[in-house]
């Protein structure tokens, strides 16, 4: 491993600054369109933030490869409206009502409208990665797309179901890590990289998005309402099995074994508290093995890009797994 000093992620948004608020305007006027709905819920979901650490993904790896061009923060725009578009269907999925601390979209407009603006935004997507005139983006966005899309439907079968750890990776891996791995990928194709660079930070993508989702479903568990900008244990209420639950379950009693899946199953606290949950997924320790996993993960993500040359912009990829990691929200 590279003895690189350390850099912070105050020093990351400077090296990004210009380039992320070109990609933010970039994405407003991607998401503006003759139809008022569709620009009034484009420019909602804006304006509801978020990390943008897909984005930042993508010009960081772009950068780790000498790329110069505008095609970044084009293709950063692109990644995050397809992001968007995940987000404003997995609300109506999900049946959300709120999403970062304010209400969701389909609280305000509707599932019928939100549903054709997801689709609107995906189809804006690739109107825009259309003009790079690179068949190989084109490539990576449509499997993409076809992996987050079977992932929602196969997360959809298994609702209120006892799923297996190796299930939940696959659905984790198609619901986040997929796109960030495209991210990574994505600026290794601008810079020109050879294939086997090319599959090194696509392998730091995938890593990083794997420990991204497993610290989300414990936060889920674990955090505040006023921190996660949603209700806890959200996952549970919606019949999502995760990993400290899975692992909870192939450890505990019998009676232990009962508790949870009637949770699971009626998608609702109704006997069983969040509590009395939370007791035995410590019990077992199982918070903490899921953390751990997490943290393998993150440090799979940076052994992935050791071998590349020393730079502020390796050292920002670096360190990108420890806050995914740390983080709190």
């Amino acid at each position: 491993m590279s003895t690189t000093t350390a850099i912070n992620g105050t020093e990351i948004f400077e090296l990004l600054r210009d380039d992320l608020a070109a990609i933010e305007r970039e994405f407003g006027r991607d998401t503006v369109s003759n139809v008022t709905a569709i620009t009034e819920i484009g420019e909602y979901l804006r304006g509801g933030g978020g990390k943008r650490i897909r984005p930042a993904l993508l010009l960081l790896s772009s950068k780790l490869f000498n790329y110069q061009g505008r095609g970044a923060v084009k293709l950063g725009a692109v990644v995050e409206i397809i992001h968007t578009a995940t987000l404003v269907h997995d609300d109506i999925i999900d049946e959300a009502r709120t999403r970062r601390g304010r209400p969701a979209a389909n609280t305000q407009w509707g599932n019928s409208k939100c549903v054709l603006a997801g689709d609107w935004l995906y189809m804006q997507a690739f109107k825009v990665a259309v003009q790079e005139r690179n068949f190989r983006i084109l490539d990576a966005l449509i499997e993409l797309t076809q992996q987050m899309v079977e992932g929602e439907l196969l997360q959809m079968e298994k609702l209120g179901k006892l799923i297996s750890l190796e299930e939940h990776f696959d659905l984790i891996y198609r619901k986040t890590a997929c796109l960030f791995s495209v991210c990574m990928r994505l600026g290794a194709v601008l810079g020109g990289a050879t294939p086997e660079q090319e599959e090194q930070v696509a392998r730091y993508g995938r890593d990083l998005g794997m420990a991204f989702q497993i610290v989300d479903d414990v936060l889920d568990l674990t955090a505040s309402e006023s921190v996660l900008g949603k209700p806890v244990a959200s996952d549970l209420r919606e019949g999502k099995v995760t990993m400290a639950v899975i692992h909870a379950l192939e450890r505990c009693s019998s009676e232990e074994r009962s508790m949870i899946g009637t949770v699971v199953e009626q998608r609702a606290f109704n006997g069983v508290t969040h509590a009395e949950i939370l007791r035995i997924l410590e019990r077992y320790g199982s918070l903490d093995s899921a953390s751990a996993r997490a943290s393998q993960y993150s440090e799979s993500a940076r052994k992935a890009i050791c071998t590349f040359p020393d730079s502020e912009i390796k050292r920002a990829l670096l360190w990108a797994p420890e806050f995914v990691v740390a983080r709190e929200k």
